[in-house]
């Protein structure tokens, strides 16, 4: 069989699993999207607000993110190895984890509460910040409770629960937002802090419900542990933080650097701040088709290495990265058509619009490494190769990426673009790099 050939045929069962994970991934970036998109009506200031507090909390949950998806390697492997009294362990050992990284967060926040100043954005802006960030700080919890569990029944080939109750959490949002942001239905009009309970309240009932169907189906009953409240495993939890914390590093220098440039952006003003969040607020909802691939991917391998069928690892790796490729190249070409229609359906202000079209107009140009380094990062975490990918990301955010966003952001005078065209540079050198430690490690 051709490698062609046997890529394509790998392609389709990662697109199988790799579905419901999409779906569900943008359902839950949905719940970001509606809430610009509803604040957006009521105003720039509140907008550019969600923005930063937005980009604070992104950088406190894609870390824990990284730290977690241990979970999913580990689960996949014993999985595909038919050990699946394994697996209930693995969850529960998962659940500590994400119960202890919320609460030190929330500690880092209530510390942080009092010195938001120090960022250099508006006063306006930070007014409105700080209430809504303190709520999104605590629906840290149930979203990482919910990652936990949805990690762990996309590992053992469940994935389609997780995607209908993510589902439904949009549509609670939406509806919760309707009501908090607008007062609708006899509800005090709150605005982005009616927005911020909504999603705490939304983010509740998502973990909730797929933890009851955990404990209650009886198709999960050979994966669940004797005990869930017995003592926890340092020889496990060990395990799960060796393979997880690199991870969380390396998601710490990609979400870092673009934190970086909503404050550099928040330098250059309200306007700047709101086209931003436009902006990063499209590109991470295109984002969750390559992220889902890369999802998958990281699963189909690490069942290959637990099964012992190490000659399936290229072909799974590169039929993705293949298809990633073809997809996002054509996103990037809507992006440039489309961008000044697809800014308007967030605010009405005429120059909020032209600027977020512009950075689109950036965006479309790093589609194609964006994509590509979300799926061969997945594929090198599905090896456990995590070391060596955190030090790439490190090199090609912090030490190109963030020093031209600022160079060309502020030196040579373009603003917003500037900032947007150094996220570029970073992502370009980290794909590459990537893409090709991938081919050496699946030799």
């Amino acid at each position: 069989m051709s490698a062609i050939r046997q890529a394509g045929l790998e392609l389709r069962g990662t697109l199988r699993l790799a579905t419901p994970i999409i779906v569900g991934h943008l359902g839950q970036n949905l719940m970001g999207v509606a809430d610009s998109v509803m604040i957006g009506h009521v105003g720039t200031v509140p907008l550019a607000a969600s923005a930063f507090a937005g980009a604070l909390f992104g950088m406190m949950f894609v870390i824990s993110i990284g730290v977690l998806s241990s979970v999913s390697v580990r689960t996949a492997m014993a999985f595909g190895a038919g050990r699946t009294h394994e697996c209930g362990e693995i969850v529960r050992h998962g659940l500590a984890i994400a119960t202890a990284l919320s609460l030190f967060f929330v500690a880092c926040v209530a510390l942080l509460m009092d010195e938001l100043h120090r960022f250099g954005q508006p006063i306006d802006v930070l007014a409105e910040a700080r209430p809504y960030m303190w709520i999104i700080t605590w629906s840290l919890l149930p979203t990482l409770a919910y990652q936990v569990l949805r990690q762990f029944y996309e590992a053992v080939s469940r994935p389609w629960l997780p995607m209908v109750f993510v589902l439904v959490g949009v549509a609670l949002n939406i509806f919760l937002n309707w009501v908090m942001i607008y007062g609708n239905l006899g509800a005090p009009a709150m605005g982005l802090v009616g927005a911020g309970w909504a999603t705490l309240i939304s983010r509740v009932a998502i973990a909730g419900a797929l933890f009851v169907h955990l404990v209650s189906a009886a198709p999960m009953r050979d994966f669940l542990p004797v005990r869930w409240r017995s003592a926890l495993s340092a020889a496990s939890l060990r395990d799960l933080l060796k393979l997880g914390v690199p991870v969380g590093g390396q998601l710490m220098f990609e979400a870092g650097i673009f934190t970086a440039a909503a404050i550099l952006m928040g330098w250059l003003g309200a306007v700047t701040l709101a086209a931003h969040q436009i902006a990063i607020a499209c590109i991470s909802t295109i984002f969750m088709l390559p992220l889902g691939v890369g999802l998958a991917t990281s699963v189909r391998i690490s069942q290959s290495v637990g099964a012992g069928e190490k000659g399936r690892l290229r072909p799974i790796a590169f039929g993705s990265l293949g298809a990633t490729a073809v997809f996002m190249i054509g996103i990037a070409l809507v992006l440039v058509a489309a961008g000044r229609l697809i800014s308007s359906g967030f605010v009405n202000d005429a120059e909020v619009i032209a600027t977020a079209a512009n950075l689109l107009a950036v965006a479309a140009m790093f589609q194609l490494f964006d994509g590509t380094q979300v799926v061969a990062s997945g594929a090198l975490r599905g090896l456990t190769d995590v070391k060596v990918p955190a030090f790439i990301t490190f090199i090609g955010y912090w030490v190109i990426g963030l020093p031209c966003a600022w160079l060309l952001g502020f030196p040579a005078g373009l603003g917003g673009i500037g900032v947007w065209l150094g996220l570029l540079a970073g992502l370009a050198v980290c794909s590459i790099w990537l893409t090709a430690r991938l081919w050496h490690r699946t030799a």
